[in-house]
């Protein structure tokens, strides 16, 4: 039986967007069952291919902010206590998604969180329910007073579709805000709770620094050259993100502006798993791009209340 022109024609298409689509995913036996796959992004002016979608994992976020806080020296238990017990519940409340929140291993002083949001409106409404309501006006000046600097905020969004954090723990039940101070958490100083993993993240600055162009090189860069050694060496990337060139929608919070920059996560079992990953990477993926200097590490260690506690 003879097919028609159009209909052969329709499934050559076909055929070569399923092709193309299975070309630019990462090898799936580089990265964890949970990781999601990261795709290199098609160049402007690329004819756009249908593919099949991704099987429903919904990846977080499509908005992210990583928040960096320089705390008062010895302030930092009170403030994860704090966040743990009031502002996780009261914030996802009000409409964000808190992704977790960290304890830096390598600056006593330094409180790091993830906070995502489906696009830039949503994220306007939440923060201004969640900063215009109750949890946050009871225990705002308990929380200032931790805090020497809170405006080391990067705006960021998926590097390529499908690059942000598998979204596989359930929400916490929302709470009913109470208008009066509540009674103090009890602290919990000292080290992380076992078993929880570290959080790695990376920074990397391309030069010329504000190009946000730049930075979607090198995640493109990164998903062409750097991926595969990272994931072979022991350290495959949970998400990947850059920097959101939109402006902010909520000035009342500044962010970081004029500056671009390319960040990946990596999960391990602990500090030691991560040195012997270190230790395998013999030489780094980014050599021969052009970086305004090293790349910046962060180890991150989840806090008990933290819905990131490591995918293992």
């Amino acid at each position: 039986m003879r097919l028609p022109t159009t209909a052969l024609l329709a499934m050559t298409l076909l055929t070569a967007a399923g092709l193309a689509d299975r070309a630019l995913a990462w090898p799936p036996d580089l990265l964890p069952a949970d990781a999601l796959p990261l795709k290199a992004a098609p160049r402007a002016g690329a004819p756009a291919l249908r593919v099949t979608p991704d099987p429903p994992a919904a990846p977080c976020c499509a908005i992210l902010e990583l928040r960096q806080y320089t705390l008062k020296p010895g302030q930092r238990d009170t403030l994860v206590a704090l966040f743990d017990r009031y502002f996780l519940a009261g914030q996802e409340a009000a409409g964000s998604r808190v992704v977790g929140q960290f304890r830096d291993l390598d600056d006593p002083d330094r409180f790091v969180w993830l906070r995502g949001f489906a696009d830039m409106p949503a994220r306007a409404t939440g923060l201004a329910a969640f900063y215009g309501g109750p949890v946050w006006l009871a225990h705002r000046e308990a929380a200032n007073a931790t805090m020497l600097d809170s405006d080391n905020v990067l705006l960021l969004r998926p590097a390529v579709a499908g690059a942000g954090f598998a979204d596989a723990t359930p929400v916490p039940p929302p709470v009913t805000p109470s208008p009066a101070p509540l009674p103090p958490a009890p602290l919990s100083p000292g080290a992380p709770p076992a078993g929880h993993g570290i959080l790695v993240a990376t920074l990397y600055y391309p030069f010329p620094a504000q190009d946000v162009a730049a930075a979607q090189d090198l995640a493109d860069a990164f998903a062409r050259d750097g991926a595969s050694v990272l994931a072979t060496a022991g350290g495959p990337v949970l998400a990947a993100f850059v920097t959101n060139p939109q402006p902010n929608n909520f000035p009342r919070l500044p962010v970081r502006e004029g500056e671009a920059v390319f960040v990946t996560f990596q999960a391990f079992a602990d500090a030691a798993a991560y040195e012997r990953y270190r230790a395998r990477v013999a030489t780094p993926w980014w050599r021969g791009h052009v970086l305004k200097g090293p790349p910046e590490v962060h180890r991150l260690a989840p806090t008990s209340g933290s819905r990131w506690r490591g995918p293992f």
